[in-house]
């Protein structure tokens, strides 16, 4: 009887010694799976972090270049989401599975409405970059004109310039003659009582006809101008400027000789003078000529 209640004994130490142990495996293989999730939890929870991380460089990136205030504001707003929403993630543990889910799904939202973004931004560019290539293009045309514009100028401008010119009327044939007390041709320097000056206006049929005045400016050795009066002035290049004699005649595009008379009431100085004709504000002819 004894021996049987040993064996009995024996069986049920054995069958809880094996129990023990299946719990202890159990538990074991328990704590290991515990483990392996809570580590997969931590590498999603960390993946799920760099994803946001990821949004909100794209963001930033994106938000550089945007003329569009509205457009701008609204992406600050959404970068503004994403770093919550990120601030939020960093503090949610690891083995919060419904929060992180939760997280999960919003950056899918988040992506989606990212996306909607980066096609607006694209079709601005586009926009933008056919602005410029129109506002370039307009740019180029009017270089163009404006150099087209310049040239027209310029030859407007020679045209009028060799118009004027061949407007201008000339003195030819200029001739000083000293003159005694008598009117007579004297070589005779102390004998000089006037110098009588003789010239042809030339034939020039493109000058409007009609009354003119030709001026002539007399200077002396020492280039003072000789002068009967300071009252005696005329037009040209935008001033009064003396003159020494004039004579008023009729063109009419043919050549004309005139004859013009300076009554030495003055010292004369022995050297070269200089005799310069001027009609319609315009220096027609320039002679010296030499007393001695």
């Amino acid at each position: 009887m004894s021996n049987k209640l040993t064996y009995i004994f024996s069986a049920i130490v054995i069958i809880l010694t094996i129990g023990i142990i299946l719990l202890f495996v159990q538990n074991t293989r328990q704590k290991g799976d515990i483990a392996a999730m809570e580590e997969m939890m931590t590498f999603e929870k960390e993946q799920l972090e760099s994803e946001y991380e990821d949004l909100a460089m794209q963001y930033d990136g994106y938000n550089i270049n945007i003329s569009n205030d509205s457009l701008v504001q609204e992406l600050a707003q959404e970068k503004q989401r994403v770093q919550d929403l990120l601030e939020e993630l960093r503090i949610t543990k690891a083995t919060d599975a419904r929060k992180i889910a939760a997280l999960k799904k919003e950056l899918t939202t988040l992506r989606a409405v990212m996306r909607d973004y980066v096609a607006q931004i694209d079709s601005l560019n586009r926009e933008n970059q056919q602005i410029r290539q129109e506002n370039k293009e307009v740019r180029q045309q009017y270089q163009v004109a404006q150099a087209e514009n310049e040239t027209l100028t310029q030859e407007k401008s020679r045209l009028t310039e060799v118009v004027s010119r061949a407007a201008m009327m000339e003195v030819t044939g200029f001739k000083m003659t000293p003159l005694n007390k008598r009117d007579r041709a004297t070589s005779r320097f102390n004998a000089i009582q006037k110098l009588q000056f003789d010239f042809t206006i030339a034939k020039n049929i493109t000058t409007a006809p009609g009354e003119k005045t030709v001026y002539m400016q007399l200077r002396r050795p020492d280039g003072d101008l000789m002068l009967k009066s300071d009252n005696h002035t005329f037009a040209f290049e935008g001033s009064q400027q003396p003159y020494s004699l004039k004579s008023d005649f009729d063109y009419e595009g043919e050549a004309i000789s005139r004859t013009l008379y300076w009554p030495v009431e003055e010292i004369l100085q022995e050297g070269m003078y200089t005799a310069e004709f001027f009609i319609d504000g315009n220096m027609v002819g320039s002679f010296v000529f030499t007393l001695k």
